[in-house]
């Protein structure tokens, strides 16, 4: 079970979630709420947007927040003075104004707590192609990425987010540390092409964590994790994995070899678990379907709490 050290430590802190909901399943704040709630942090959540289902499904139905809306809301907070947060995290949005007033209110709560850290999955596509509109790209570059402090995108994110193609580890180092210079202290790359060392049924991922010594100096931390690859199209890990790496970054703020194990560790649990659920429900032979694939989070617990370490971190020279 988490330490009592642990979790008060978490109950101190708040973090306003601005991210998109689901009736049915598990995505966006459905995604990050739950497991952020079970290691201690209160979460304040703000629906970006809010459907009946995710749109993995044949059908959905549901509203969009606007702007406007998403200021309205922020105002209500603002008004009651119930606006101190240690911790802002977003994910996807389709809306360049939307995104723009998050920047907007993420800065008004960093000049009132200078500590306060910003985790951004910068959702812009995978795969080679974008599937968000192409304006929102100069908003999360220009905008976005310089005020954030932990970054989780995926090999092709970082990749147009800096202009700079990863082909080896060694082009990989090289983009999170511009991404470093972009503004983050703490970039994971969450998933990329580049050859396992364990094989083709494991992918690569790649953090790197940089730190202010007491007389000034720098000195950045980079691990590689080899990911084991399941055979099916999950819809909320992305979601999970930074409201995770925000836990466990708080946990372990000098350690991203532990925050990463840690957040690596539970996607795993939650994944097998999931998959194995699936295939059971779908029936030998049958490719399990979108609502046999949702996430098992509630019967994830013990495994969100305190992960059996089942993947290791290796520190890059």
């Amino acid at each position: 079970t988490v330490s009592h050290s642990w979790l008060a430590s978490a109950m101190e802190c708040r973090v306003l979630s601005i991210q998109s909901h689901v009736v049915r399943g598990y995505v966006g704040n459905k995604s990050a709420s739950f497991p952020l709630q079970v290691l201690g942090f209160e979460v304040d959540s703000i629906n970006s947007v809010q459907f009946s289902n995710h749109t993995g499904y044949s059908h959905w139905k549901g509203q969009v927040l606007t702007a406007d809306e998403l200021h309205v809301l922020y105002q209500g907070i603002k008004l009651n003075n119930v606006h101190q947060y240690d911790y802002v995290l977003t994910g996807y949005t389709r809306d360049t104004s939307f995104l723009e007033m998050v920047v907007d209110i993420v800065q008004e709560l960093k000049r009132a707590n200078p500590n306060l850290v910003y985790v951004c999955d910068p959702v812009l596509g995978d795969h080679g192609s974008m599937y968000v509109p192409q304006n929102l790209y100069p908003v999360y570059k220009n905008k976005v990425v310089p005020v954030a402090d932990i970054i989780t995108p995926n090999q092709f994110e970082a990749e147009l987010l800096t202009g700079k193609n990863i082909s080896t580890e060694k082009d990989a180092v090289e983009v999170m540390d511009l991404l470093h210079a972009m503004g983050p202290d703490t970039v994971v790359i969450t998933s990329s092409d580049l050859p396992s060392r364990l094989g083709d049924r494991f992918l690569v991922s790649l953090g790197s964590q940089r730190h202010v010594r007491p007389d000034g100096s720098r000195t950045t931390q980079r691990v590689r994790m080899e990911v084991h690859k399941v055979d099916a199209v999950f819809v909320g890990t992305g979601d999970l994995f930074a409201a995770m790496l925000l836990a466990w970054t708080h946990h372990y703020p000098n350690d991203l070899k532990m925050a990463c194990e840690k957040t690596f560790s539970v996607m795993h649990h939650v994944i097998q678990r999931t998959i194995s659920y699936a295939h059971e429900l779908a029936g030998p032979g049958r490719r399990p379907s979108p609502p046999q694939l949702e996430l098992r989070m509630v019967q994830s617990k013990a495994d969100i709490e305190d992960p059996a370490i089942v993947m290791e971190a290796i520190v890059l020279s």
